[in-house]
C-alpha cells in the first residue's frame, strides 16, 4: 500500500507541473503574440508599400490625362481664336441681305398669290391662264393695285341701291 500512495502521490504531482506547465507555455505564447501585435506585421507592411506604390501610379496616370486634357482645351481656344471674329459691319451687312431677301420673298409670294398660286402648297387655283414671264407678274401686280379702288365703288353703288330698294320696300308696306 505504500507503494499504491507513492504511486498515487506521483501522478498526482506530475498532474500538477502538467497543469502548470501548460499555464507557462500559454503565457509564453501570449507574450509572444502581445510582442508581435506590438510591431508592425510583415503583410502589414507589404500593403502599404503596395499601396504607395499604387498611389505613384494613380498620380502619374492623373497628371498625364490632365495635361491631355489641358492640350485639348489650349488647341479647341487656338481654332477658337484663329477664326475671325464677327465684326459689327459685317452683321450689319449680313442683316441688310436677309432683309433684302425677306423682301424679295414677300414680293414672290405676293406675285404668286396674284397669279392664283398657292404659295404653301405650290398648287395652282383655278383661275384664268397667264403667261408667267417677269412682265406679265409686273403688269398683273399693277392691274391688282387699282382693283381695291374698283371694288370699293362697286361696293357703294351695291350698298346705294340695297338702301333704295330698302326705302323703297318700306313706303310700299305701309
Amino acid at each position: 500500500m505504500g507503494d499504491d500512495k507513492q504511486k498515487a502521490s506521483d501522478i498526482a504531482r506530475n498532474i500538477w507541473l502538467a497543469g502548470v506547465g501548460a499555464y507557462g507555455r500559454a503565457v509564453e505564447e501570449a507574450q509572444g503574440r502581445l510582442e508581435k501585435a506590438m510591431e508592425p506585421p510583415k503583410l502589414f507592411r507589404d500593403l502599404v508599400k503596395a499601396g504607395a506604390a499604387l498611389e505613384e501610379e494613380a498620380r502619374e496616370t492623373t497628371e498625364a490625362a490632365r495635361h491631355s486634357v489641358e492640350e485639348r482645351i489650349n488647341r479647341v481656344r487656338e481654332n477658337f481664336n484663329n477664326q475671325r471674329p464677327a465684326r459689327t459691319e459685317d452683321l450689319v451687312k449680313l442683316s441688310k441681305k436677309v432683309d433684302q431677301l425677306a423682301r424679295k420673298v414677300n414680293q414672290l409670294s405676293k406675285a404668286l398669290a396674284d397669279l392664283g398660286i398657292d404659295s404653301k402648297r405650290g398648287n395652282k387655283a383655278p383661275t384664268k391662264s397667264v403667261t408667267a414671264g417677269p412682265a406679265a407678274v409686273r403688269s398683273k401686280l399693277v392691274r391688282k393695285k387699282a382693283a381695291p379702288r374698283k371694288i370699293a365703288a362697286k361696293e357703294a353703288r351695291a350698298g346705294r341701291k340695297a338702301r333704295n330698294t330698302g326705302v323703297l320696300a318700306s313706303k310700299r308696306t305701309r
